[in-house]
């Protein structure tokens, strides 16, 4: 299933149960709704290196937008899954300088 389908039917289901917000010509102009990020792009996962580098980025995403400190300090992320298997260490990316270590296409 494309995601422009998939985009059209959760907007769909959205307005449906919680009301229709007033969007902007602009907006309006480009299809956008309230609930879809204006730069998403798709991406198909095309290793285990690249799988390994979207899962830091989305480790580390807390830590950039300045919501906690460290990575281990935000409780709704997998990081404490990955800690607790052993895959990463309590201490992953405090030394680190993230921006550095990885180009995560920002």
């Amino acid at each position: 299933m494309r995601w422009s389908m998939i985009k059209r039917l959760v907007t769909q289901a959205c307005a449906k149960n919680f009301g229709v917000e007033e969007l902007s010509s602009s907006r309006t102009s480009r299809r956008e709704s309230g609930i879809w990020q204006r730069r998403f792009w798709e991406h198909q996962i095309r290793d285990d290196e690249d799988f390994a580098r979207h899962v830091d980025y989305i480790h580390w995403n807390p830590v950039k937008h300045d919501l906690v400190k460290r990575a281990g300090d935000w409780s709704y992320s997998t990081f404490h899954r990955y800690v607790k298997e052993g895959i990463l260490s309590p201490e992953w990316g405090i030394s680190t300088s993230m921006n550095e270590y990885h180009d995560f296409g920002e």
